[in-house]
């Protein structure tokens, strides 16, 4: 039942273009989704004293997208920096899949939890984090 549940849920994210909030995954459901959903990204095998993270590099290497994992192996952040020519396609997806709640910024209540996406630009990438909602609001 809960396999059945998981590739349910899977479908629904990939329908509804939520292709990017695992927040919630654990790290094998994550793996699993990005062989499944996302070929285009490679795994990178990382090493890292400081932080558990699964890292995805696409071939063309203009996007980088990271899962911070807990001390439990579920994500608990992701982060996705991309060049700034694929940025309004990331912005165009986001729109259409997520609640605008200010400029470069949505909100994602369909996941596991309510999550926060937000952008940062520089001059050479935009930066997309997603996190959980604070409790009190204040993301």
């Amino acid at each position: 039942m809960r396999n059945s549940l998981f590739l349910f849920t899977l479908f629904l994210l990939t329908v509804c273009g939520q292709s990017q909030n695992l927040v919630g995954y654990t790290s094998l459901e994550i793996k699993d989704y990005m062989k499944k959903n996302n070929r285009d990204m490679t795994l990178e095998n990382v090493v890292n004293d400081m932080y558990s993270y699964l890292k995805y590099t696409d071939v063309n290497d203009t996007q980088t997208l990271l899962f911070f994992l807990n001390a439990d192996s579920v994500c608990n952040g992701i982060s996705l920096v991309c060049d700034r020519a694929t940025r309004n396609e990331k912005i165009r997806e986001f729109n259409s899949g997520y609640l605008i709640i200010a400029e470069n910024k949505w909100i994602d209540t369909l996941g596991r939890r309510r999550s926060i996406i937000r952008l940062d630009d520089n001059p050479w990438s935009s930066h997309f984090t997603i996190e959980p909602e604070k409790k009190d609001g204040s993301n």
